[in-house]
């Protein structure tokens, strides 16, 4: 019979705490976020153990892509560059231009967001038409996406979405440019940086890629400028017609004739 829990500790409780307080998060916003219920959390913060199945909650409430040593902190966590560069998704584009730990920021942070968005689709196919992540009792990406037009965020959106995220892992093996000609594209490649953070700032490489300084630059070097984040991620009011606004994210704009 396979094991049903993950035994704790209180090293592993100590990492879940430090994690949650990292996130500005309340044990009821973790909880809520895991769903599981406050008590429950308290006992993961308290060396408890955790059921498997509520693992993958858990992890997504601290935006963990495992638990640290599967349950064993304190295990190296080294990640072999060899291995990512036989992925379907390496970019021997972004590798030449702007270094491996930019490919395999590419690799981790598409694998995940992929997950995470279909996660949210799932949810939302169960409800009313026009529903949005805003709406769900746990979104996985509510918090990585823009607030100014949340109520924008349905099943539509984000299928469009996630169909952009799979056409540049489809492009990125064939080694040609990735160039985002609308926000809709600048966006996915930034949602693939974000998801990928957690990881890329935790994990050893084996190989002497040791400088980890400028590793998350890559999407700025594509972009060519922080427009994203100016108008997107701050408390700028977008106007009907402005580039950034929502109406205008699936238009070709950008380095596109």
């Amino acid at each position: 019979m396979s094991q049903r829990s993950v035994k704790g500790s209180l090293e592993l409780a100590k990492s879940i705490k430090l994690r949650r307080n990292e996130l500005n998060l309340t044990i009821e916003e973790a909880a809520s976020k895991a769903g599981v219920g406050t008590k429950t959390w308290s006992r993961y913060e308290a060396g408890g153990s955790i059921r498997k199945d509520k693992c993958r909650g858990l992890c997504k409430a601290l935006n963990w892509h495992s638990l640290p040593g599967d349950g064993e902190v304190g295990t190296s966590n080294k990640l072999n560059i060899k291995e990512y560069r036989n992925h379907e998704a390496w970019s021997p584009y972004l590798a030449e231009t702007f270094g491996d730990l930019a490919a395999i920021s590419f690799v981790i942070g598409s694998d995940i967001l992929l997950d995470n968005l279909q996660d949210d689709m799932n949810e939302l196919s169960s409800m009313p038409r026009g529903s949005h992540v805003g709406q769900i009792s746990v979104s996985w990406i509510e918090t990585l996406l823009p607030p100014q037009f949340l109520m924008r965020y349905d099943y539509d959106f984000l299928y469009i979405l996630r169909t952009t995220v799979i056409q540049f892992r489809l492009q990125a093996p064939k080694g040609s440019p990735i160039i985002a000609h609308s926000v809709i594209e600048e966006l996915a490649l930034y949602l693939i940086l974000e998801e990928s953070r957690f990881l890329m700032e935790s994990i050893e490489l084996d190989g002497g890629l040791d400088d980890y300084e400028s590793w998350d630059e890559w999407i700025f070097g594509i972009f060519d400028d922080m427009d994203l984040i100016t108008f997107l991620y701050s408390d700028t009011y977008l106007i009907d017609g402005h580039t950034y606004h929502f109406d205008c994210w699936l238009e070709k704009q950008f380095y596109y004739k």
